[in-house]
């Protein structure tokens, strides 16, 4: 830890929020304010890109951040953040608990990984320990993990597929069109005609009833693979 850092944390936390919903950025201000003598909201990100530029911008010692984000997610911003080893910590503050989001978290270089049900307390608590570089996870990622190592996995079908891809497929299966998978995942259509466009190759797929088919077959449709 530099001797800048290290004198911040004598004082406070300086904290960024990275999530789309405005709602959740509201709330974890409100709930962070009533630690304004240890935390300091430095300032807000509504998607991947904003939370790299404004971490750059801003320096704080921890970014808050969601996972699913438009544009860049939140795996691609940690690990464009994390680019730099003295950057900002990255705390992820998810709904998702699934293997490969917690994996791929990770691997980007997060620090800790939380779940958006977690207590005020845990919260705060886990802010702290990743200023400090001390990781923090929340009991059903770790058993995510630890399961993993105990028992590793048969490969997935969907293997050489990215979270976002997951996430587009999945909704594929469901059988909406492009238009209504952008609007749930807060993406462009352009930018979910090229997920889809880059799903087929990867499945070995003619188009996307075939995509749909195999998604269906092996289960994602109901979100268990």
């Amino acid at each position: 830890m530099t001797g800048e850092r290290a004198e911040r944390h004598r004082g406070t936390v300086r904290v960024l929020i990275a999530d789309d919903h405005q709602v959740v950025r509201e709330g974890l201000r409100m709930i962070l304010s009533e630690e304004r003598e240890t935390i300091e909201i430095v300032g807000e990100a509504s998607d991947g890109h904003a939370a790299v530029r404004e971490a750059a911008r801003l320096r704080p010692d921890v970014v808050l951040m969601d996972l699913l984000m438009p544009g860049l997610d939140g795996v691609a911003a940690t690990r464009r953040i994390r680019a730099d080893a003295t950057g900002p910590r990255v705390l992820i503050l998810t709904t998702y608990a699934d293997d490969e989001r917690v994996r791929e978290a990770i691997r980007a270089g997060a620090t800790g990984y939380l779940l958006k049900d977690v207590l005020r307390a845990q919260l705060v608590q886990a802010i702290h320990a990743a200023a400090l570089g001390v990781p923090t996870l929340d009991p059903r990622a770790q058993q995510h993990l630890m399961r993993q190592v105990a028992t590793p996995a048969s490969p997935s079908p969907f293997a050489g597929l990215t979270p976002r891809e997951l996430d587009v497929l999945r909704l594929v299966a469901r059988g909406m069109g492009n238009k209504q998978i952008a609007a749930t995942l807060h993406l462009s259509v352009g930018t979910v005609k090229g997920y889809v466009s880059a799903i087929l190759p990867k499945l070995h797929a003619g188009d996307r009833t075939q995509a749909a088919l195999f998604a269906v077959k092996h289960g994602l449709e109901d979100g268990d693979a």
